[in-house]
């Protein structure tokens, strides 16, 4: 295919609510730049860009791909997104790459959650928008309620700069308010249009809503609102000019009409990303120095040394791993070497391309601004900066979301444990936001990641790609154990079976430490009573009978022991001996020192609707939660509390329910407190419930 240049490239994510059409958007852009001879459809699993199994059966983007357009002597890069709150990390690194989002919004439904966090994601990162009024064709959709749901959650820029003819299923095309054409389309979905004029009964809402496009152009630019005052308009170049440089400033959301599923549409569509979204010349990639992190800039061309950005790695169980890269500056070619900066290697590239859903479209070099991707890189990782090795700039790596949700995974077939840590250790270079790795408290394999879903579509490529099949139950509470009085305790071990026998004496004191402090041994023997190389076994001792606790199993923390006094026998006393006097002595001071359990409490920030804050507190209230403040964000609530843990292993779910999917969070441990007396009872039969089915006391 052939190669371009920055200033004919558009990189484009395209982003939204699932359900809003993106996968289907996409594919009729293929079909009517004549990238593919068919119409792939969602439903029939036959789009170019959900290629998985899983995102087939589900009939959602789970995540993103890339697919490419050649369009009036232009490229266009197309990011199809997940629309799924779950997998919105995969829509961020998407928007990193990219140079413009294109939010695409049902025209029946309007705004919905997932909608605002794309917005939220391409305001943070300061991206373009363009909006495209998807299923116009659909019973109740209305390009008016449409607008007022966007400028309420959007803000009064969004601005059409099309106007639908036709309404629900006589929806046929659209009039062109910049250029006051009409194109109307065939209903054979072969997506190509007919020019005409503005039809009759469309000219006066044509005529007034490209007034209020004139005035919103103006309004963003001080110069031209100089020239509306004077004249009462703006000339064609200058409301063109205008548009253009409010859409990149961010000034002007433009929104065009269409009908993906009956490819109605597109072709404006096309015509509209050309003209008003910038090419990468325009938005280089933000970079830092690599020494002091500060942000620099960089020559972004294509005679610049050559740096490129990895944002996506792919786990393919037959081509290895996948690199997606944009450009930067310079040019990248097949076969040759680049050194990667973050990892600090260096790369032999074989053969690059870019990419068309899962195949790949084989080019010699891949110029700035432009989209790639490599098989088989090493060492590279996504977020990774390659360059030359004599480079100082880094680009700022992505930020992807902490997991949310964990749980515990058992093989099904004995012996699978080691193929289940590879694939996953694979999975993990695919998408960083999942985490695997072994509690090293209750010993249980811990998947983690962004909600039930996210699990849910891991676990099956676990199986599907790798044959691996595995068990989810929720993971156990690290539970802690403490005392809360100070005691003193007597540990004898005395074992006599002919010859040579066992002898250990020793006496202790314990008291409590602060939370935090662990564990504490002082040594105040004194005049021989144990000889001085048997005074580590008996911290020893204590340290291993500590790990499995008193009450429940759990790890006793945040104790002091006092060894002061004990006996010795010449012949029969030994290390030996002393571990076991002093495991005796820390279960003798244990059943004296009121033990108790500590629970793991986690800082917790929920946001969502402010309509839902005072249900949410209430819910948090019924969990054990201590409210720690409210902030409000615009039209949202950011709730902070801090919550026991055992209280927010399904709190995903319940979250997801109350909020109709609007409401996200996150949490991190805090600190261990006392567990309430009425709950002691009920987490000890559980411990020693298991404790018996799994590792029953050597004692």
């Amino acid at each position: 295919m052939k190669v371009y240049d920055a200033a004919n490239i558009r990189n484009v994510a395209v982003v939204g609510h699932s359900g809003a059409g993106k996968t289907q958007l996409v594919s009729a852009v293929l079909f009517d730049t004549k990238m593919i001879n068919r119409l792939g459809m969602v439903d029939d699993g036959t789009t170019v860009t959900d290629f998985d199994e899983e995102e087939v059966a589900r009939k959602h983007t789970l995540s993103s791909s890339v697919a490419f357009a050649e369009w009036n002597k232009a490229k266009i890069n197309l990011i199809d997104t997940p629309g799924i709150g779950n997998f919105m990390s995969d829509t961020r690194a998407a928007l990193r790459v990219a140079d413009a989002a294109l939010i695409v919004v049902d025209a029946v439904a309007g705004v919905e959650v997932q909608t605002e966090k794309v917005w939220s994601i391409a305001e943070e990162l300061e991206i373009p928008c363009l909006i495209v009024l998807n299923l116009l064709d659909r019973e109740r959709a209305s390009l008016e309620r449409s607008l007022e749901s966007l400028r309420e959650y959007l803000g009064r820029s969004v601005v059409p700069v099309q106007i639908p003819i036709g309404t629900e299923k006589d929806f046929i095309g659209c009039v062109d308010l910049v250029a006051m054409k009409a194109t109307t389309f065939s209903p054979d979905g072969s997506g190509v249009g007919t020019p005409c004029d503005v039809p009759a009964e469309l000219l006066d809402e044509a005529t007034a809503s490209r007034e209020s496009l004139i005035e919103m152009v103006a309004e963003a630019d001080d110069a031209l609102m100089e020239k509306f005052f004077e004249d009462g308009t703006l000339g064609q170049e200058d409301l063109e000019s205008g548009l253009r440089s409010g859409t990149h400033a961010k000034r002007i959301v433009p929104l065009v009409c269409a009908s993906a599923h009956s490819n109605i549409g597109i072709q404006p569509l096309l015509d509209t990303i050309l003209a008003y979204l910038p090419s990468p010349e325009s938005h280089p990639l933000p970079a830092i120095n690599g020494e002091n992190g500060e942000p620099v800039s960089y020559d972004a061309t294509n005679g610049a040394p050559c740096s490129a950005f990895v944002w996506k790695t792919i786990a393919d169980p037959f081509a290895g791993r996948i690199t997606l890269f944009r450009v930067a500056s310079g040019t990248l070619k097949s076969d040759s070497s680049i050194y990667n900066l973050t990892q600090d290697t260096t790369e032999r590239l074989g053969a690059i391309g870019t990419m068309q859903g899962k195949n790949q479209e084989s080019v010699p070099e891949i110029r700035a601004g432009d989209l790639g991707s490599v098989a088989k890189l090493k060492d590279t990782q996504t977020s990774d900066t390659l360059a030359d090795k004599t480079s100082t700039i880094k680009f700022k790596p992505i930020n992807f979301s902490e997991p949310v949700l964990s749980y515990a995974i058992e093989p099904k077939s004995r012996g699978d444990e080691e193929k289940i840590s590879g694939a996953l250790q694979r999975l993990e270079e695919e998408d960083p936001t999942i985490l695997y790795g072994r509690d090293p408290q209750t010993q249980q394999l811990l998947l983690s990641g962004q909600g039930q879903l996210h699990i849910e579509v891991t676990v099956a490529k676990l199986k599907r790609r790798f044959g691996v099949e595995v068990n989810l139950k929720l993971p156990r509470i690290a539970y802690r154990e403490t005392i809360t009085a100070s005691t003193e305790a007597h540990g004898r071990h005395k074992k006599q079976s002919g010859g040579h026998g066992q002898f250990g004496d020793c006496k202790i004191r314990v008291e409590p430490l602060s939370s935090g402090e662990d564990f504490a041994f002082a040594n105040e023997i004194f005049g021989g009573s144990i000889p001085r190389q048997f005074i580590p076994a008996v911290e020893k001792g204590i340290q291993e009978a500590r790990v499995k606790g008193f009450l429940a199993g759990y790890p006793m923390v945040d104790f002091k022991v006092t060894l002061h006094d004990g006996q010795f026998h010449s012949v029969d006393s030994n290390e030996m001996s002393f571990k076991m006097a002093g495991r005796l002595a820390f279960r003798d001071a244990m059943s004296k020192a009121k033990p108790t359990l500590l629970e793991p409490v986690m800082n917790v920030e929920i946001y969502a609707p402010s309509d839902f804050a005072g249900d949410l507190m209430g819910d948090l209230n019924g969990r054990r939660g201590k409210i720690g403040g409210m902030e409000t964000r615009g039209p949202s609530t950011l709730i902070k509390a801090q919550v026991p843990m055992a209280e927010m292993l399904t709190y995903e779910q319940q979250l997801t329910s109350a909020t109709g999917g609007r409401g996200s969070y996150h949490m991190e441990f805090s600190h261990y407190e006392e567990v309430p007396s009425h709950l002691h009872q009920k987490i000890i039969a559980e411990a020693k419930a298991e404790r018996g089915e799994e590792q029953p006391d050597d004692e």
